[in-house]
């Protein structure tokens, strides 16, 4: 099944924007009368029929519609400082949306060597992923943040910030509990600095580390979608 994403949808009418579009006419040759799948990033998954191809524009009819569960019985929210190379940020965002991810935040740190990122470009790169794993669920991206404004914000769940200073902090698969809301924050290639762990511990998260390995940053983002995801399922 080809997955395609729209967020305008007019009743039973879907339309499909110019990218979506040229996709389904002139990559696939779909044509009038022809079926495709719509998620809408919301849970909703159409089966729908073409109906229109006016200016080159794809409109649908739809014929049935499938809701996933709202809940996957739990949350997972990593909040991540973007890396210098933007291509490894943006595989990051790719394969955690893959495996499974609800909210991503970007993170702005001490030792950030990227303070400024591409928000509609990054969010192009999470509905290409949904359409990829055949998701109907799009994560939420939120607007980058400050670290000092992020870890004073409250958030429900267990909250854990990884690091590589010590090594001494319990690791990720022993101290997560399977069915719980958690918030993992991950630091840029230089890691959090000192102070930036001691003022998350002062809010409430706890440190872990994410086993013997130093991992780059974008690593241990997909290490900790994969390992809360693989609890979740054990």
């Amino acid at each position: 099944m080809i997955l395609f994403f729209s967020n305008t949808i007019e009743g039973k009418l879907i339309r499909l924007d110019e990218d979506e579009s040229r996709h389904c006419l002139k990559v696939l040759r779909l044509g009038k009368n022809d079926i495709i799948h719509v998620t809408d990033g919301e849970g909703s998954l159409y089966k729908a029929c073409i109906s229109d191809l006016a200016s080159g524009r794809v409109a649908a009819r739809i014929i049935q519609t499938t809701l996933s569960p709202a809940s996957r019985g739990f949350r997972l929210h990593i909040a991540i400082a973007p890396t210098k190379n933007s291509d490894r940020f943006e595989w990051f965002l790719e394969k955690s949306t893959e495996i499974g991810i609800d909210e991503i935040t970007p993170v702005f740190c001490a030792h950030s060597e990227r303070n400024r990122i591409n928000h509609g470009r990054l969010r192009k790169i999470l509905i290409s992923a949904v359409k990829q794993s055949l998701k109907t669920r799009l994560p939420r991206l939120n607007e980058a943040i400050a670290f000092q404004e992020f870890v004073n914000n409250p958030y429900p769940g267990s909250k854990l910030i990884a690091n590589c200073l010590s090594g001494r902090e319990q690791e990720l698969q022993h101290i997560y509990n399977k069915g719980n809301e958690v918030v993992v924050m991950i630091g840029p290639e230089g890691d959090f600095s000192e102070s930036e762990i001691a003022d998350a511990v002062k809010t409430g998260f706890v440190p872990v580390n994410l086993g013997e390995s130093r991992l780059r940053t974008e690593t241990a983002g997909v290490y900790v979608t994969a390992m809360v995801n693989l609890i979740n399922r054990m």
